[in-house]
């Protein structure tokens, strides 16, 4: 049997050397306070704006509030582990942190697969739209979501528990992360590695896939567009969107398949793709799926000039 050491702690090694600390805290902090911004806006706008109290428009606040979430546990620990060479996270809350970050990868990964179906079939099926993508079928989606990865990712923390850390509990990287703590650990098992793989494929590979096609059909539609200015709009759309998709799922689908498939990463270049796919996207999905919107442009300068946001009804 191997012996191995309780540990009441995890070290986190970022692996930035120290000349390129200051523009990493720099670039964060922009990320972060645009993220913040971006998202809180875009929540408050949907919120104060009945007519955009539609089905696209409660899955794009929802994904802001997953965004605003997700960058808010990751960012600001980061900033403060920057300071120092090593960071120590005690054991519990680095399972929490590594918990809730998986938790806030895949609502979003499902997320995004029902924000490009919702424009899959608006677009090819414009009559169905209302009696398809109904407010209730909606907020089961998002209610449901938290509830579904929630449970599932709890297979995770049990597994994390039973690692053995017999040589170091230092990591290297930048958050808790469950791949790298099965990479420092002693356990042979591949039951560990396994869970992360199926993971991936079902909540990566095959939700990459179900956008992918969903935004083909789209531009298919597009392409039998007469109108000159509806094809340049609907590419658009479909371009920016497509854009998000590719910064949040590329990265993190790249630093998990290449490694698992025999290419070695530097831990370097596998801590840079992980926080790309986790703290870009959070300051891109506002931009490009809101501030591009007229009437949310339109909330926001009323927001900002004082004026009230009253209900359509009331103007009849």
């Amino acid at each position: 049997m191997t012996n191995y050491t309780v540990i009441s702690e995890f070290v986190l090694q970022c692996m930035i050397t120290p000349s390129q600390r200051t523009l990493a805290i720099a670039a964060l902090v922009f990320v972060y306070v645009a993220s913040l911004f971006g998202n809180l806006i875009v929540i408050v706008v949907i919120k104060i704006n009945y007519k955009l109290h539609t089905p696209m428009y409660v899955f794009i606040g929802t994904l802001a509030v997953i965004d605003l979430a997700n960058s808010t546990i990751l960012i600001p620990k980061m900033l403060a582990d920057l300071q120092y060479e090593t960071a120590s996270v005690p054991y519990r809350a680095c399972m929490l942190q590594m918990y809730v970050i998986l938790n806030m990868e895949e609502m979003e990964s499902i997320l995004l697969i029902f924000m490009a179906l919702d424009r899959y079939v608006a677009v090819l099926y414009p009559l169905r739209y209302p009696s398809v993508i109904t407010m209730k079928f909606v907020w089961t989606v998002v209610l449901f979501l938290p509830v579904f990865t929630f449970l599932l990712n709890s297979l995770f923390v049990i597994f994390a528990t039973e690692l053995s850390f017999c040589h170091t509990n230092i990591l290297p990287y930048c958050f808790c992360d469950y791949a790298t703590m099965v990479n420092v650990a002693c356990n042979d098992d591949p039951k560990y590695l396994s869970l992360l793989t199926n993971n991936t494929t079902v909540f990566g590979l095959v939700a990459f896939a179900l956008t992918l096609f969903s935004y083909a059909r789209i531009v298919l539609a597009a392409l039998k567009i007469t109108s000159s200015d509806g094809k340049k709009k609907a590419f658009s759309t479909t371009f920016t969107h497509l854009l998000v998709v590719g910064f949040f799922h590329f990265p993190l689908l790249s630093s998990y398949i290449l490694p698992g498939a025999g290419v070695k990463m530097s831990a370097q270049a596998y801590n840079t793709m992980v926080i790309v796919g986790n703290v870009v996207p959070p300051m891109l999905n506002p931009v490009i799926y809101s501030f591009r919107n007229n009437e949310i442009k339109n909330t926001i300068y009323r927001l900002f000039k004082g004026k009230r946001t009253v209900p359509a009804a009331l103007h009849t």
